[in-house]
């Protein structure tokens, strides 16, 4: 019973990490989204940031760790998606 307990506070606690760190992302997505300014968003960090993601993810499934699934594969679409519109708004060189 006692470890029943022990891990339902352990998985509370990994699930409610998940949400608010996943949930950190929505912000930034929705405005870089919104206004296509991605000036200060650094290509090497979100590319950085999102291999580590996925590496979360694989190591989530390989655990069998649902809340380390869920909330990676959620923030691994946010970065992929702050990613793609650094490369599509990003600055173009001046030919």
């Amino acid at each position: 019973m006692a470890i029943n307990i022990a891990i339902a506070w352990v998985d509370a606690i990994g699930t409610a990490a998940a949400v608010l760190t996943t949930a950190s992302f929505v912000p930034q997505v929705w405005l870089t989204f919104k206004t296509r300014d991605v000036s200060g968003v650094s290509l090497g960090m979100y590319s950085a940031f999102t291999v580590g993601v996925a590496l979360w993810l694989v190591y989530g499934l390989m655990m069998n760790a649902w809340p380390i699934v869920v909330a990676n594969t959620i923030t691994l679409a946010f970065a992929v998606s702050i990613l793609v519109m650094k490369l599509t708004f990003g600055e173009k060189p001046n030919n």
